[in-house]
């Protein structure tokens, strides 16, 4: 009797430190959704890497281009989506010991878009063997520029600063191209092309929810979710209409 007893008080407080402590026991809650292209999608040119024959040869039919990335139904794939606003004030949260992988394969980044948390490790392959060279061109953090010879198959990084999303690029080969955003918190996600996205382990509250793609702009939405509780948001994407003089 006296364990069980000793159980029923240890939830007991459990219960109302959860109430009172922010993201304690009650970070349960889940927002999920997913991102769609409206309208008919523009015809784009594949990339274009006669330029570099190893880089060419690399693919056995042109590869496509990594701007606008789509499923079946018109989903998209390589949006980011981050919990913008809502966060509590003053929480943390631990850094992510596996690092974020970058590789340079095929002559390209993969993955395309990406997010990291900060001080957490950003790993940079070269399972191409050929030369590469990585160049962050952040605003707040110091940006990363390293030539990646053939030799040289793993390079690291940190930021160490939250910054919004910048551009990733190559000085060698122009057409590759990457994006990445850095964040205080892990509740962000990037979709594949099943245009899906899952932000999980939130407290519960009110969210402002973003949604990125590098030509197209940014979506936002609203979500309150309670706890335990799983909301579902989606956002769709299209080609702004032309506009006459």
């Amino acid at each position: 009797m006296r364990g069980t007893g000793n159980r029923l008080r240890l939830a007991a407080i459990a219960l109302v430190v959860s109430s009172i402590v922010p993201g304690v026991a009650l970070a349960a809650s889940t927002i999920t959704g997913t991102v769609t292209f409206d309208g008919k999608a523009p015809a784009l040119r594949p990339l274009a890497m006669d330029a570099d024959p190893v880089c060419a040869k690399k693919h056995p039919t042109p590869a496509p281009n990594e701007m606008l990335v789509l499923g079946s139904n018109n989903t998209m794939g390589n949006i980011l989506v981050w919990v913008s606003k809502g966060v509590p004030a003053g929480k943390t949260f631990p850094v992510p010991k596996t690092p974020v992988v970058l590789d340079q394969n095929g002559c390209q980044y993969k993955p395309h878009v990406m997010g990291i948390m900060v001080g957490q490790q950003y790993k940079i392959l070269n399972s191409d063997g050929v030369l590469h060279n990585i160049h962050t061109l952040p605003k707040i953090n110091p940006a990363f520029n390293q030539g990646m010879p053939a030799t040289i198959k793993e390079a690291t990084t940190v930021f160490n600063k939250p910054e919004d999303v910048f551009h990733i690029k190559c000085d060698v080969h122009p057409w590759m191209s990457a994006y990445m955003a850095v964040f205080t918190h892990p509740f962000f996600s990037v979709t594949g092309t099943d245009g899906k996205f899952t932000i999980s382990g939130l407290d519960p509250g009110t969210y402002e929810i973003t949604a990125w793609h590098e030509k197209l702009g940014v979506k936002t939405a609203t979500v309150t979710v309670g706890a335990s509780d799983t909301k579902t948001s989606d956002f769709k994407f299209a080609v702004p209409a032309a506009t006459g003089k």
